[in-house]
């Protein structure tokens, strides 16, 4: 006889858990007694909507399903934004919450909420846990259905009397899934596109983003010699440093890369999700679309590809490059714009204003971060600055959200990146809104002894709203707030700060925070000027003038 949280507990140590992101309850004591035995890490966290952001992350990086770990009631309802983060994102984890007993009521109504109804629409599945002897099929099923594509949450809601059961039932091993490879009649209608296209080009959107993905796109784009370009979160699917790579689609139109994109007649769009931010927006006049992906398009008003490729991402692409490489003439039809984006996209990047520019900033946090390096991008204005400036040749090392864009997530996706990878550097740049929702798990990091720099960025606004807010022609109004000192702030939490003063001394300090170890926060005052400088009024006066 197995007492059912010994059961959960050996189910997660069969799916390989190393890290369980949590905030205990009174519902959840019997978990934490089979987790003390255990060689799963709890990861205490100062806030659920944390735990989540940082299991949630754990998926992303490693492709196997995070964890955390609530208890009911409010601490549960504290994960739905995570969970909604991780659904959005495509990001595998699995939630469990605490519940109070289903077979007695000893306490009434009191902190019940039906957690379950409240997960199902922001999870691939959620269910109750009703017997200690489901639970080894449900934490099995609970993993398949998390990791598989396209992934996502799954919620485990598990009472305290059913923690407490014992039962009789064997563990089930997991198993390899090979995704089916795609029907040999559409890679042919693929390749004969692709062959007659006289301007083609690459997309590399979310899902392209998957870490058993480099190599084969990077061997499509190297055999085909096609100019590739990459949604936000599709950087760094192949190298950056390429000399086929032609930017990021940071904005949904106008900007230089776009240049490309409308002189295209064909996209190869591999891995696009339409819960990004539109690459760039599909017309009937416009080049035509080949979707590429492990599960079919979602068709949108501007998104509706012509033609499908669904089935494992890698081999599709294998099969196409058999039969085209040496083969097209004209896949370097569009190589001629490459110099001038990139060149464009470069500009303001060492001028030496302060407050700081976001081109220098960008510039600057590039300088100390090696290419394996880490930069967890909280939301704000600063993402699209990143997303079009910053050069990444290593999937998964640029973290932005631009599905949910939620603000609060930068500090804690960091701190997963960081225990995940101890031996490399690991940034999480914040503006000051953003970083104050979640800035209590600056004491985790402390705790947890990481190697951790935090860069905020500071204009005392949300920034972000506020640009929207000019370009539309309204009052500015409504979004300024103060901020506290943010070196005594991160000091009181035993870690270390320091505040620029001149735009020489950004890459400077950031490279003294690496190499002095520890959690070091960096403030740097910001210059949002430039949003509507360059990507408003240049953009709009001088690409694509007619």
């Amino acid at each position: 006889m197995t007492k059912g949280s010994d059961l959960l507990v050996a189910g997660l140590e069969n799916e390989g858990v190393a890290y369980i992101f949590a905030i205990p309850g009174e519902e959840n004591l019997d978990v934490l007694e089979s987790l003390r035995r255990s060689k799963i890490k709890l990861v205490l966290t100062r806030h659920e909507q944390a735990a989540g952001f940082m299991a949630a992350t754990y998926g992303r990086l490693t492709g196997r399903a995070g964890v955390c770990l609530t208890t009911l009631g409010p601490g549960a309802l504290n994960l739905t934004t995570a969970a909604a983060y991780a659904h959005l994102g495509a990001m595998p984890m699995v939630m469990i919450t605490g519940q109070k007993a289903i077979r007695s009521s000893r306490q009434a109504r009191f902190q019940i909420v039906d957690i379950v109804a409240a997960m199902r629409p922001l999870t691939k599945m959620a269910t109750q846990i009703v017997s200690a002897q489901s639970i080894p099929t449900l934490v099995r099923d609970a993993f398949r259905v998390a990791q598989q594509e396209r992934p996502g949450p799954v919620h485990l809601e598990l009472p305290e009397d059913i923690a407490a059961d014992e039962a009789v039932v064997d563990i089930i091993p997991p198993h390899v899934v090979e995704l089916p490879v795609a029907p040999a009649v559409a890679i042919e209608r693929a390749a004969a596109m692709i062959m007659g296209a006289s301007r083609p080009l690459v997309m590399l959107g979310a899902a392209a983003s998957r870490p058993q993905l480099a190599e084969p796109l990077s061997a499509f784009v190297r055999r085909c010699k096609i100019p590739f370009f990459n949604t936000q979160m599709g950087k760094g699917a192949v190298n950056a440093g390429s000399n086929l790579y032609m930017g990021t689609a940071a904005l949904s139109e106008r900007d230089w890369v776009h240049e490309a994109i409308d002189q295209a007649d064909l996209i190869i769009s591999i891995g696009h999700d339409t819960v990004e931010k539109p690459p760039f927006l599909m017309g009937h006049s416009g080049p035509q679309v080949i979707h590429v992906g492990a599960t079919p398009a979602t068709v949108e008003q501007v998104y509706f590809p012509q033609a499908e490729i669904v089935g494992d991402v890698g081999a599709s692409l294998a099969a196409i490059a058999d039969r085209l490489e040496g083969k097209l003439p004209n896949a370097s039809a569009l190589l001629g714009l490459r110099e001038g984006i990139l060149a464009h996209l470069a500009e303001g990047s060492t001028e030496d204003r302060f407050p700081l520019t976001p081109q220098r900033i960008v510039h600057d946090v590039r300088q100390v971060i090696p290419p394996d390096g880490i930069v967890a991008l909280d939301n704000g204005m600063y993402k699209i600055w990143f997303a079009r400036n910053y050069r990444t040749s290593v999937a998964n090392t640029l973290l932005l959200d631009n599905a949910l864009a939620t603000m609060g997530a930068g500090l804690p996706s960091a701190i997963a990146a960081s225990l995940i990878h101890p031996d490399r550097r690991v940034l999480a740049v914040c503006g000051d809104g953003g970083f104050m929702m979640n800035s209590q798990e600056l004491e985790t990091a402390v705790r947890l002894k990481l190697n951790l720099v935090v860069l905020v960025l500071e204009d005392r606004a949300y920034g972000m709203i506020r640009w929207k807010q000019e370009v539309d022609g309204f009052s500015d109004f409504g979004l300024d707030f103060g901020n506290p000192d943010f070196v005594a702030y991160a000091k009181s939490y035993g870690a270390k700060g320091s505040r620029v003063g001149k735009a020489s001394e950004l890459s400077t300090m950031l490279e003294a925070a690496f190499r002095g170890g520890g959690v070091h926060l960096v403030v740097a005052p910001v210059d949002y000027s430039e949003n509507m400088r360059v990507l408003v009024n240049e953009l709009h006066s001088v690409v694509h003038a007619e």
